[in-house]
């Protein structure tokens, strides 16, 4: 199994792990030995099936502001521990071909690897509600129909984004690809670059 395609069944799994409880609190059984890529692919999976609750819940017209406050402050949370994690995958793959020698044509992806694999982790939960959408047994025919080829697409783009990354990850290990990390410039989160937080001292 290439390394994509594992990713799409860890993905699943985390996804599906999420649901049984279906609670933006419940507690991630990760099966994967910690330390281990695979591990850090379920908690990057079970991170953004979190935060897709959260957007859920946040939008509730009736929501209390000061409830919604705290659930923003969260979502930034939620949002900085993505960025690390995929930075946690990038340092990995940059690990694993840290020995390869680009060969002198070798060109760079338009992003890390690790950016790509977030959007199919976030695809995997699009896959999943959709696919219940499709499956809801109080909608419309017409809005399942809908959510039918909604989710026709997903499927698709989930499998040429798997093939893309296969693909870029073989060309990295064989030279005709290289990667760099750009680590995160997030001024906002930063006391020291963000106007309204340093005024404020």
């Amino acid at each position: 199994m290439k390394f994509a395609e594992k990713c799409n069944r860890i993905f699943d799994e985390a996804t599906a792990a999420y649901h049984v409880t279906d609670h933006v609190d419940a507690a991630e059984p990760n099966k994967y030995e910690q330390g281990t890529i695979e591990h850090t692919l379920h908690a990057k999976n079970w991170i953004d099936a979190v935060q897709w609750h959260l957007e859920d819940i946040i939008r509730d017209p009736q929501i209390d502001p000061v409830d919604a406050l705290a659930l923003k402050r969260r979502i930034d949370r939620s949002n900085q521990d993505r960025t690390d994690m995929v930075e946690e995958i990038d340092t990995y793959f940059r690990n694993l071909y840290s020995e390869v020698a680009p060969l002198p044509e070798a060109s760079i992806n338009t992003e890390s690897p690790a950016w790509a694999l977030d959007r199919l982790s976030i695809l995997a939960l699009k896959i999943y509600h959709m696919r219940a959408e499709v499956e809801r047994g109080d909608a419309t025919p017409d809005h399942r129909a809908r959510c039918q080829g909604k989710l026709d697409i997903l499927l698709e783009q989930r499998r040429d984004l798997t093939t893309a990354i296969d693909t870029l990850l073989d060309d990295i290990a064989a030279g005709r690809k290289y990667m760099k990390v750009y680590r995160q410039m997030k001024m906002y989160n930063d006391p020291e670059t963000n106007p309204v937080l340093y005024a404020s001292k």
